[in-house]
């Protein structure tokens, strides 16, 4: 099943306008990567796969981080010295959307040490709004889940001068959405019962948080979605609103892709693919080796 969702969704690859790779601007063009579930299996959970390691990160604007960055990423602090001296986690448009097993050993005062921000949080850059989220948040934790809620609700309320509106999350927690199937055919997660505010067991993403995204798109800003827990699958479609769900990650069984965002500033258009890993890797290691003979 999820084979033949992969192949339906590559098919959409040039059917919509954020595949689009006109590259006629005056302005210049800003690129963002995105990665998720990076970890490298079968370590003490510290280290992230080495052909990320291995990747230029400094051809980026801004490093996109869906989740599951280490399998233990906040058990040690060295762990977390080790992702900073990687992505510079001080850096504005570095952006770490907390998975599962970043999260589940607390020590979100060293997350705050490094980012100077807390686990959910929004910011803009150059025409793009991003919203961070926390999706390990639970209700028990009402204060903090209702505090992103009213993040999320206060951004899509005065969000004007944007031209894009970039949602990062590690879990699956879009289910519902029209036109969508559910993330369990294609992600690592499916949080039936996620809950955006504890208001009510019925605030999930779809009642909750969809709503507000529509009122965005109303305005004219394109809206991007992108998820982090997806192994080594890769996942494109738009909602019937042509608000964008995307995700991708990493396994060590499968073809693993990231995404590579385009942005032209000065147009406001913005242009994504997914790109294998390997192959990235290959062609920045060529670059590096033919601008070495040219010096």
């Amino acid at each position: 099943m999820k084979t033949k969702i992969r192949l339906l969704f590559f098919l959409f690859l040039g059917a919509f306008p954020g595949f689009a790779q006109d590259q006629s601007h005056t302005g210049d063009t800003l690129d963002y990567i995105f990665m998720g579930h990076i970890y490298k299996h079968y370590t003490a959970g510290d280290k992230i796969d080495p052909r990320i390691v291995q990747l230029d990160m400094s051809e980026y604007e801004g490093i996109w981080l869906g989740g599951d960055v280490c399998s233990e990423a906040l058990l040690r602090y060295s762990t977390i010295q080790y992702i900073d001296s990687i992505f510079d986690l001080s850096s504005p448009t570095t952006y770490w959307a907390l998975g599962n097993h970043d999260a589940r050993n607390g020590n979100y005062d060293w997350l705050k040490e490094f980012t100077a921000r807390d686990t959910y949080f929004a910011h803009f850059h150059k025409g793009i709004t991003a919203i961070v989220m926390n999706t390990n948040l639970v209700p028990t934790d009402c204060e903090n889940v209702d505090n992103q809620y009213r993040m999320i609700k206060k951004v899509c309320d005065t969000i004007q001068q944007s031209s894009h509106l970039v949602l990062i999350m590690h879990s699956g927690i879009w289910r519902g959405i029209p036109n969508l199937p559910p993330p369990a055919t294609y992600a690592q997660s499916d949080f039936i019962y996620w809950n955006a505010n504890c208001d009510s067991v019925n605030s999930t993403f779809v009642n909750a948080i969809y709503p507000l995204l529509k009122g965005v798109k109303e305005k004219g800003i394109e809206i991007i979605c992108i998820l982090g827990d997806m192994g080594g699958q890769h996942f494109y479609m738009p909602s019937v609103d042509s608000i964008h769900f995307m995700g991708c990650g990493l396994s060590e069984s499968n073809v693993d892709e990231v995404l590579i965002f385009n942005y032209i500033q000065d147009q406001g258009v913005m242009n994504w693919q997914f790109h294998n890993l390997d192959s990235l890797l290959s062609v920045q290691q060529h670059k590096a080796v033919s601008s070495s003979k040219n010096q």
